[in-house]
Order: C-alpha cells, then sequence, then structure tokens
C-alpha cells in the first residue's frame, strides 16, 4: 500500500497548513473588521448628513438631481477623473501617467483608480498583460539569480578563516541596510514630502506597492492641487520595477544571514569553551550548508 501511505503522509503536511492558512485568514478578518468597521460607519454617517445639508441650503434641489450627480462624481472617479479642480488637471494618460500604469499592469499591482475606459484599451490591456507579465516574471528572477551569481562564494563559507567569515557576513548585512535605505527609506521619504502624507502613509504606500497588494487608497501623482515634475510618475515605475528585483534578491538572503550570524555565535561559543579548558569541538557535527540560489 505504498500509495496509500503517500497519500497519508501528502494529508498531514497539507491538512495543517490548510488550517493554520484559514485561522489566519479569519483573524485578519476579525481585526479588520474591529479596526475598520467603525470608521466606515463614522464616514458614511458624514456623507449622509452632508448630502442632507447641502439639500437644505439649496432648496431648489431635490433628492434626486444630487442622487445624479453623485453618480455622474463616481462614474468619473472610476475612469480615473478627480472630482476636484477643474478640466486643467493634468491628464490621466499623458505618457509618464501611461508608463506608470503600464508598470502597474505587468507586475500585476493594479491600484484600480485607473483602468482603461474604451473597448480597444481594455482588449490591448488583456494582451499586453499577458505578454508582459511573464515578461516581468523571467526578468526579475534572471535578475535576481545574477545578483546571486556574484555571490556564490558564500556557499564556501564554512572553509574559510573565521576573520573572512565574519567579513563576509558583516559585508552581507550592509549590503541589506542599504538596499532597505534606498528601496524602502529613502522613497517613503521623498513620496511623503511630494505628496503631503505622513512618513507612515509614505512608508504604507511603498510597502502595499511593492508587494503588488496595489489597494489605490494611496497612488502618486495623482493630487490635481499640486504640480508634479513631468517624469515623476515614470520614476515611480522604475523604483518599483528596481525594488521588485531587489525583493527577489533579499528574500533568499535574509535567512541566509540570520543562519551565518548563527554559526558565528556558535564557534564564538565554541572557542570560548576551548580557551577556558572545556572538551574539544571538533567531533560537532559541521553545519550543513545552504545553497544561496533559489
Amino acid at each position: 500500500m505504498p500509495r496509500a501511505g503517500l497519500c497519508s503522509r501528502w494529508g498531514g503536511r497539507v491538512l495543517p497548513l490548510l488550517l493554520a492558512y484559514i485561522c489566519y485568514l479569519l483573524l485578519g478578518a476579525t481585526i479588520f473588521q474591529l479596526l475598520e468597521k467603525q470608521a466606515e460607519s463614522q464616514s458614511r454617517d458624514r456623507f449622509q448628513f452632508e448630502k442632507l445639508r447641502f439639500l437644505e441650503n439649496y432648496t431648489c434641489l431635490d433628492q434626486q438631481a444630487v442622487e445624479q450627480f453623485v453618480q455622474v462624481i463616481m462614474e468619473a472617479w472610476v475612469k480615473g477623473v478627480n472630482p476636484k479642480g477643474n478640466s486643467t488637471n493634468p491628464s490621466n494618460w499623458d505618457f509618464g501617467s501611461s508608463f506608470f500604469f503600464a508598470g502597474t499592469v505587468v507586475t500585476t499591482i493594479g491600484y484600480g483608480n485607473l483602468a482603461p475606459s474604451t473597448e480597444a484599451g481594455q482588449v490591448f490591456c488583456v494582451f499586453y498583460a499577458l505578454v508582459g507579465i511573464p515578461l516581468n516574471v523571467g526578468f526579475l528572477n534572471h535578475l535576481g539569480t545574477g545578483l546571486r551569481a556574484h555571490l556564490t562564494m558564500l556557499e564556501r563559507w564554512e572553509d574559510q578563516p573565521r576573520r573572512s567569515q565574519l567579513l563576509q557576513t558583516l559585508g552581507l548585512a550592509l549590503f541589506l541596510a542599504l538596499g532597505t535605505l534606498l528601496i524602502l527609506i529613502l522613497p517613503p521619504m521623498v513620496f511623503s514630502h511630494v505628496e503631503g502624507w505622513s512618513f507612515s502613509e509614505g512608508f504604507y504606500f511603498a510597502f502595499i506597492t511593492l508587494s503588488t497588494i496595489g489597494f489605490g487608497d494611496y497612488v502618486v501623482g495623482t493630487d490635481p492641487s499640486k504640480h508634479y515634475l513631468s517624469v515623476y510618475r515614470s520614476l515611480a515605475a522604475i523604483w518599483i520595477l528596481l525594488g521588485l528585483a531587489w525583493l527577489a534578491l533579499v528574500l533568499p538572503l535574509g535567512p541566509l544571514l540570520l543562519h551565518r550570524c548563527s554559526q558565528l555565535w556558535l564557534l564564538g561559543r565554541g572557542l570560548g569553551l576551548k580557551e577556558g579548558g572545556a572538551p574539544e569541538t571538533s567531533g560537532l557535527p559541521r553545519p550543513q550548508k545552504i545553497p544561496i540560489s533559489a
């Protein structure tokens, strides 16, 4: 009964993961409901109050006329038109904004604040995504592999002197720290300054973007009251591509750094015991190498 045993082992691994997955979703749903439901209710009540006050101030209007106007605003918002400002607002489909939109398509971020409204644009978007998404995945995989190829010396880490091990570990930690600064710290500061956000809002936007969640509640270059550089959104799209490539490299390097630090700690502890007259530690099993390639 080898097949039955295989199915039993597979089920023994999958069922706990499935249970943990469902519990995690239930936990998230509960916490989000507790945090957001009251704020949503307050926003809805405020909107209804402002609408009624508007009707009281302008008695020549009736409820139906206001509802029709609100519907027009909602349709304009869905099509990417900001209802604030006037017709002189910058276009959502100039080259810089279109380049930014193309980047959100191939990276599957999809903020949802802008989408093609013409039938030809929707058809082109489908075929553009069919080609662009695999191209983006292949590019990120090859870029991450190429960058990791420069770090293959870490696979021979245990064969090197302890001083070299320490230097390599510090170099890897410095690389991760600089990458975090250039990808996750400085860009949110720039976005916060340009958009008038707090740093926490800028960092929230950066994380939601680079994780390809893309809620669309915060999007750069959409405030009609601000005058943006023509290349602002194009630079934001390039930052997204570089950030995704950096994450493709960092995700396997993070566990590697923790493994190296733990080995250094064990080696230092072993040397300290040896100097204190403790038994030799050469009989301990040698730590297993962890390849850095995914």
